[in-house]
């Protein structure tokens, strides 16, 4: 089994890859293969709404070349997921937010590529805003019919510079949790494949109020 870590901060070693890493750490523990992508430092373009990808179905965006395509070709390989990023004004950082929206839509309409796949949200904060992202990176794991592990309080670790999380005892016992969390719902899910059939896949039903 395969785990890939998106790390949404410009900071490649800062406090999100320190959360990012307890998690890995319990992961890797328990045999589970992982990888993290740094994002932060990219120029990844906003989703123009195009629905190319929609329509193509070739599971690739249409925008320039910018490492989104890359990574939604990783992710066929991997069987949970997990989306850091850092507090920008109690929202997602500017680049992570760009590469989700087109991840995800991508993703959705091709196939449903991340569905059933386990899936857990993972937040850096100087004080306060992190719950916010935390329900923001939730939002696309909800969407993606993926299946999410839980921790003993909400998935956020508190530092101001490089290596403070390393100092937030409660965080890093939060990212332990997860972690173990995580390995224990992937097993759950490839051992049960033998013996529990998946729900079938329903055709997406678009409802719109204004016509």
């Amino acid at each position: 089994m395969k785990v890939i870590a998106f790390n949404g901060s410009s900071h490649k070693n800062g406090n999100t890859y320190q959360a990012i890493r307890i998690v890995l750490d319990e992961l890797e523990k328990q045999g589970i293969e992982t990888e993290i992508v740094n994002l932060g430092n990219r120029a990844i373009r906003g989703c123009t709404g195009c629905n190319q990808c929609a329509k193509n179905k070739n599971e690739r965006c249409v925008l320039p070349e910018d490492g989104v395509n890359e990574c939604i070709q990783k992710i066929k390989e991997a069987d949970g997921v997990i989306l850091a990023s850092p507090t920008y004004y109690s929202a997602i950082s500017g680049t992570m937010k760009s590469f989700l929206d087109r991840f995800f839509y991508v993703a959705g309409f091709n196939g449903g590529m991340l569905r059933h796949k386990v899936g857990a949200s993972v937040v850096a904060v100087r004080r306060a805003g992190g719950i916010p992202v935390f329900n923001q990176l939730n939002n696309y794991i909800n969407y993606s019919e993926m299946l999410m592990p839980s921790s003993n309080y909400w998935n956020v670790i508190s530092g101001t510079v490089p290596g403070d999380a390393l100092k937030d005892e409660e965080g890093m016992q939060i990212m332990r949790v997860l972690g173990k969390n995580m390995a224990w719902l992937m097993q759950l899910v490839e051992n049960g494949k033998e013996n529990v059939s998946e729900p079938e896949s329903e055709n997406k039903i678009f409802t719109n109020f204004i016509r």
